[in-house]
């Protein structure tokens, strides 16, 4: 994408995180531009990566593609205000949730619009991120599947499937989260310290989701590892009694319920 200047519009905690995986990458600073509106973030966020970040989106007429990673209360405001600002050409891509492609066709009827959902492991090179295109963005998946995936994974969804989406993974780190916590605990429980207990935990889930994505399916994986009479086979005992199974199921449709709601 080196023909590519990029817009943001909101340099909160996303922007940045997207920032930090791309400048100097796929981007050179000069061709990153960021509007938000507090002047002391704008001082921030450009000294930290060299980039051009100011109040005012006076970078419209020159990016190719912008994201507005803006809260879904200040949405319907800011596209408003962008609607007449922005060149036919550009691509529009956007991070609210729950914020339907026809929505914002309303305020771009000519332009290319992508709805995306990443989430905060973005931070760290290793989101996974889903897009939905509009019938006029159809031209430019490619692009927009290269550009998350330096970031991480992506992969390209009907509308219809978005809010499942936010429900597993947008929201699912906080469940990965909430896991590696609660497994460090036991650790202690058993007699480890937190630093070690908290770094097992996490290591693990890393090592098991990287055996996934290399392509077995999770049963197969947890059959392989589950002797019998072992050890492994007692815990998975304990969890499917305290319906561990069910309430991952349960807060991922809750979650899509919500998303669904905004």
């Amino acid at each position: 994408m080196e023909n590519y200047k990029l817009g943001f519009i909101g340099g909160g905690a996303l922007a940045e995180s997207i920032l930090r995986g791309i400048c100097g990458k796929t981007f050179a600073p000069e061709n990153i531009f960021v509007s938000e509106c507090r002047a002391e973030r704008c001082t921030e966020l450009a000294e930290r990566f060299g980039i051009c970040a100011t109040v005012e989106a006076n970078f419209l007429d020159k990016v190719s593609l912008l994201i507005v990673a803006v809260k879904p209360k200040d949405a319907a405001e800011t596209f408003n205000t962008l609607s007449r600002k922005i060149p036919p050409s550009t691509i529009i891509s956007y991070t609210v949730a729950g914020l339907k492609l026809s929505a914002v066709e309303k305020f771009f009827p000519v332009n290319k619009i992508v709805r995306l959902m990443p989430n905060v492991a973005v931070s760290v090179g290793e989101s996974m991120t889903a897009y939905a295109l509009n019938s006029k963005a159809a031209d430019v998946g490619d692009v927009i599947k290269n550009f998350w995936s330096t970031l991480g994974r992506a992969v390209e969804v009907d509308e219809n499937l978005m809010d499942a989406v936010t429900g597993l993974s947008g929201s699912g780190p906080a469940y990965a989260f909430l896991a590696i916590d609660a497994l460090a605990d036991g650790g202690v429980a058993a007699g480890l310290p937190r630093a070690m207990a908290i770094e097992l935990a996490a290591q693990t889930l890393l090592g098991a989701a990287k055996m996934v994505l290399a392509g077995d399916h999770p049963d197969v994986l947890r059959d392989k590892v589950t002797s019998p009479a072992g050890t492994t086979i007692e815990g998975v005992r304990v969890l499917e009694r305290g319906g561990v199974r069910s309430s991952f199921i349960e807060a991922v449709i809750a979650a899509t319920e919500k998303s669904k709601s905004l």
